[in-house]
Order: structure tokens, then sequence, then C-alpha cells
């Protein structure tokens, strides 16, 4: 018996089951018989993907570079093959309070930087590896506070990147790094109070998660896949609360050049090797 076309997810909300019982559905009704597997960690389900355990992964942009790394490394390869609108031509920042006397990234030296978790692309290695690129690196130009909040869950789950706000909110940071349109979320919520920070300085341009095949996966298979994921439509009442959930109003075809900001990040602050392998200290295996 063939198996259905099978999703790798990490479980890092309850709302997951909800987003990918409902697409098991949907896609049933569209005659693709599909399922879906949840991990506890990307690490665990990039691996799992190598071992051919399922047949596409849901991947943040870390595990999308590790995925790429270790298929490399195999003599493989990984193809990024859709993504959310919301995934695309997105920014971190770095921010400071209104009445701080910092204006200038310069001044954080010697000062404390809170971000998220050791593995949030968005809230500790994108911007912390920005202000390396502006001569301030972390550790020796400044002191790095980190709120690492469900590590392996690659700051998916954004508490951390709350908790560092709320410090530096505090007075426990004299900057914090989080994603742009968590300043925004956060303002909404009330965690940020009006005009309370505002932005230093901002990373280029970079993409989020992305749908990750490698070249062992039936194409005919995995392009229906993708050809059904592009057709959904936020009009359709039976998929909209999910792709709300989802966080997104429209799927895209994906791309790999909003990578390469992280790639650079993974490099600069050595988180993974070449080969797909975890350099970072203490992170868990």
């Amino acid at each position: 018996m063939t198996r259905p076309f099978t999703l790798g997810a990490v479980a890092y909300d309850p709302k997951v089951v909800t987003i990918w019982e409902g697409f098991t559905d949907w896609f049933a009704g569209h005659g693709f018989a599909f399922d879906y597997v949840l991990y506890s960690s990307y690490e665990a389900q990039a691996e799992a993907h190598l071992a051919g355990h399922v047949d596409v992964t849901w991947d943040s942009p870390l595990a999308w570079v590790r995925t790429r790394r270790l298929a490399e490394a195999a003599g493989r390869e990984a193809r990024a093959v859709a993504m959310r609108d919301t995934d695309q031509d997105l920014t971190s920042v770095v921010l400071v309070r209104a009445d701080s006397d910092i204006t200038n990234p310069a001044q954080l030296a010697g000062l404390t930087v809170a971000c998220g978790a050791v593995d949030s692309p968005q809230a500790t290695l994108l911007p912390l590896a920005h202000l390396a690129g502006l001569g301030l690196d972390p550790g020796s130009g400044f002191r790095v506070k980190r709120f690492d909040v469900m590590v392996t869950k690659h700051g998916d789950h954004v508490g951390g990147e709350r908790d560092a706000v709320k410090a530096l909110l505090a007075g426990e940071a004299d900057a914090a790094c989080v994603i742009d349109g968590n300043r925004l979320a956060f303002a909404r919520e009330g965690t940020i109070p009006p005009d309370g920070v505002r932005v230093l300085t901002q990373t280029a341009a970079y993409d989020h998660c992305t749908m990750t095949v490698l070249d062992d996966v039936d194409t005919s298979v995995s392009d229906r896949f993708v050809e059904l994921l592009l057709s959904m439509s936020f009009d359709d009442p039976a998929v909209r609360p999910l792709l709300e959930l989802e966080g997104l109003r429209e799927w895209r075809v994906g791309r790999t050049e909003g990578y390469r900001q992280l790639e650079s990040a993974v490099d600069r602050l050595r988180f993974y090797g070449p080969d797909g392998s975890i350099l970072v200290e203490g992170y868990p295996r």
C-alpha cells in the first residue's frame, strides 16, 4: 500500500493540530491523499526528512538552512517549493526605549542587547549578525541577554521576543531584537506602550518559512501538492479559518534568495557547519 504524501511539521503550538487536520480533510476533498507527522523539534524534523520518513517539511528559515546543508553534504538537493505571502520580504529591528540617548548602533558598545531564543532567526541570529556587520560583535562588542523560550522551535512561538521587549522596557537591557511584525503586534496587544520604543537599526529584507522537498520525492505528486496549495482561496469559507490560523492570505511559489542573509548569519555566529552539523554549544541534539 502506498502511503499518503506526508508532511512533517513542528508542534510549537496546539493550533498546529487544528491546521493540519483541517488541511488533511481539504486535500482529501480534492482527491489528494495527504497525512502529516508532528515533531518536537526542527532538528529532529530535518533528520527525519533526510531519512525519508516524510515527503515534505514545513520548515522554519533556520530549518531550511540545515536541511539544505544536510542534503548537500549527502550529495542530494533540497528545493523550497511553497511559502506563505507573509513569509516574504520581512525585516528584523533593534529597538531602544523612546527616551533613550542611543541614536546610533555604535553606542551599544559595552551595553546589553536582549534577544529571543538562541535558535530564533528573526530575533537572534539575523539581528545579531546585522549588528556584527556594523562592527559590534555579540559578546565582545556588547552583552547579549538571551531569552531561551522553547529552544528547538526556532522562535516560532515569539515568547522569547516578547520577553526581550519586556526586559528593554523594564530597564534590564539597553536594546531588544524582534521581527518588525511582532513590534507592531506587541504594540497592539499592549506589551509595548504607545510611543514606548523606537527603531535604532533594521536588517535587510529576508524570507521566513518554506515547504521543502528533497530530490527523491515523486515530482508529479509534489507538484500536485503545490498546485493545490496555490489554489487555496481566502474567500473559501472551508479553508479561510485554516489560512488565518496559519497566518496567510495566499500560498506562493517558494524561492531561496531570501535565505542568503540567514546563511551568512549562521556562518558568522557558528550555529551550523557547512554540512548541517550543530556547532552552537549546549544546543539540544
